[in-house]
């Protein structure tokens, strides 16, 4: 019992340690500026307010447009990050071709390269094709697939029965049908995993859109808050503010598909 104690103990140590700055930031995006330059940053907001959420939304800062600008890169990016990836996956797992698994993992490798060496490349190539502060500037590094979601399918999908694949071929089912019928279905928990973490990582990708567009047309919600940052360095409670609007879709999407997100950590785990 005293050894479980103590674990728990740990675990709670570690709750804390997580959900404190989350908790900091809500409060403080509650407070006025007034209230958080006299009370101490631990203090809960009395009375809460509504002014720096109004005021995100009024006049010139509308926030609204960095925040549509993010779910619509987001959107792109998942499905195309789905489909090249299922079908460069399936490829690389079960169609046979020469120097297959030498060309997986020669690609696989690039996931050693740091985002930051390619970054002036892709931005020097993008300038030329006249795509700098455009949408497609924004989406097309990433849409045709990623090293870790292609490895991540290739490994499921290779633990599919291979029964499975003969029974469907002796059916008369192409390649195609093999997939579309079979093997997706199949794969939804790994699809779902896929999905969380591509949805996660572009919501808070900062580096790539703070490079590639200029003012406020294409800004996204992590470039905005950062703007904010800069532009309203006393004024934490409006910065706070912006962190809360960014942060509530992910909890949102927490909330809805938390059974996908547990499987999907312990499938990634297992992988």
């Amino acid at each position: 019992m005293l050894r479980g104690s103590w674990i728990y103990l740990l675990l709670l140590l570690g709750f804390i340690v997580t959900v404190a700055p989350f908790l900091l930031s809500l409060m403080t995006a509650f407070k006025t500026p007034n209230q958080f330059a006299g009370e101490p940053a631990l203090t809960p907001p009395n009375p809460w307010s509504l002014e720096n959420f109004a005021s995100l939304f009024s006049g010139d800062r509308n926030f609204i447009a960095p925040v549509v600008v993010t779910a619509q890169i987001v959107i792109v990016i998942v499905i195309g990050q789905l489909l090249f990836s299922v079908l460069a996956a399936y490829a690389f797992a079960r169609v046979e071709f020469r120097f297959r698994d030498a060309l997986f993992w020669v690609y696989l490798a690039t996931l050693m390269v740091p985002q930051v060496v390619t970054v002036i490349p892709l931005y020097t190539m993008f300038s030329q094709l006249g795509l700098r502060n455009t949408f497609w500037g924004l989406v097309l590094p990433f849409v045709f697939g990623s090293p870790y979601a292609i490895f991540l399918l290739r490994e499921y999908f290779r633990a599919i029965p291979e029964d499975l694949i003969s029974a469907a071929r002796l059916d008369g089912a192409g390649t195609i049908r093999i997939l579309f019928s079979i093997v997706i279905p199949l794969s939804k928990p790994i699809l779902a995993t896929l999905t969380i973490i591509t949805v996660v990582s572009h919501w808070n990708n900062f580096l790539w859109p703070l490079i590639i567009t200029s003012g406020k047309t294409w800004q996204t919600v992590t470039v905005a808050t950062a703007g904010l940052q800069t532009q309203y360095n006393g004024n934490w409670t409006l910065v706070m503010a912006a962190t809360t609007i960014a942060m509530a879709p992910l909890l949102i999407l927490f909330a809805i598909f938390q059974k996908s997100i547990i499987s999907s950590i312990a499938i990634t785990g297992f992988k």
